[in-house]
């Protein structure tokens, strides 16, 4: 397997060359994270043996916790998963896809953080028009919304996932309302409002819209059960970085060649590019700082916490986010007597050998 920070460490000062014009701060941040991450020469914490007879005292080398490092956060990444499959209710759930056409790629790109506030906003309005408006739901809707930047094979393709039930509640009588499963929403009336709204709010703050925007935009809405496999999926992309270092195949002649699911063949593909252009489309998918990439609306949002367990109690759905064990963070075993260690201090440069040698 081959480290993502091998690459970064190999390829960083041609490639900070090479796309200096195009570069932000977070993009530098996140490669020198990366770069860094759980290395010997970085930040270490120190843990002590919890054993009292037992003195063992190692020191363990940081992780960057970058949402963009593959290595980084995976605790994170379950408990997101894990709040979210407590949040299900007794109803149908569908994907839904907003995405974006090629032609507005390089206008999202130079206004990320703008564009990607309107996609949300966007989504939201529709979702909640389309709810309210419908004959069998005619209420407000509840869904969780992820933004994803990535195609399979790296590259820009802007587009939001929603997991939504198929469901409603009437926020003045308190009624709900359950449509019954294989249809959602019409996909080619949810791409027409979309494109409408979002171009309209681009004009609105000013932005140049390019002649070429093709009229007809894609909307993929398809049932997905329950929705647990729907949140795993999207899950797995929150925290975990745009590639695993398992699919980076090979690293030379300057050339890094990685391999990525094809969406039609189901079959793994491969993909050669040079060191400085792969880095490039790593941080293509970078977001802005500060920048949250997922959110939750109506009866799903955080605010609505006690609406969300008095519908999973009245539809017989008791106490099942408490008795659902949590994923516990994995814990550090003393490798002298094997029990659990304790971090007393974290952060903190480990001493060199001659220093350790003097203390002891």
């Amino acid at each position: 397997m081959i480290l993502l920070s091998s690459i970064i460490n190999h390829f960083e000062t041609t490639f900070l060359e090479k796309y200096q014009d195009v570069l932000l701060p977070g993009h530098k941040k996140a490669l020198r994270d990366m770069k860094r991450c759980r290395s010997k020469q970085g930040l270490h914490m120190l843990a002590s043996c919890s054993d009292l007879d037992c003195t063992e005292r190692v020191y363990i080398p940081h992780s960057c916790g970058n949402r963009n490092c593959p290595h980084c956060q995976n605790h994170e990444n379950w408990q997101w998963i894990e709040n979210q499959l407590d949040k299900r209710l007794p109803a149908t759930y569908y994907l839904a896809t907003f995405t974006l056409p090629q032609q507005l790629r390089d206008l999202t790109w130079k206004n990320q953080k703008l564009i990607y506030s309107l996609m949300f906003s966007c989504v939201q309005d529709v979702l909640k028009t389309f709810t309210s408006n419908d004959k069998k739901l005619r209420g407000s809707a509840g869904f969780t919304t992820v933004l994803h930047t990535k195609a399979r094979n790296l590259d820009f393709h802007p587009h939001i996932h929603v997991v939504m039930p198929a469901a409603s509640i009437n926020e003045k009588s308190g009624m709900w309302r359950v449509k019954s499963a294989g249809y959602l929403f019409n996909h080619k009336n949810l791409a027409k409002v979309f494109r409408a709204k979002l171009l309209e709010a681009a004009v609105d703050q000013g932005l140049y819209v390019p002649a070429t925007t093709p009229k007809d935009w894609v909307v993929d809405c398809r049932d997905v059960g329950n929705g647990d496999k729907a949140f795993i999926y999207l899950g797995k992309y929150l925290y975990k970085g745009v590639i695993q270092e398992k699919d980076i195949l090979r690293c030379e002649n300057g050339e890094v060649t990685f391999r990525y699911m094809h969406a039609e063949s189901k079959a793994y593909r491969t993909r050669t590019v040079s060191g400085e252009y792969f880095l490039y489309l790593l941080m293509l998918h970078v977001l802005p700082k500060g920048f949250q990439r997922t959110r939750c609306y109506g009866f799903l949002h955080p605010c609505s916490k006690k609406l969300l367990k008095l519908l999973q109690l009245v539809m017989r759905k008791p106490l099942f986010f408490m008795l659902k064990r949590k994923k516990e963070r994995a814990t550090i075993t003393c490798p002298r007597c094997g029990k659990p260690m304790n971090i007393v201090k974290t952060r903190i440069r480990k001493p060199t050998a001659l220093l350790t040698a003097c203390l002891t």
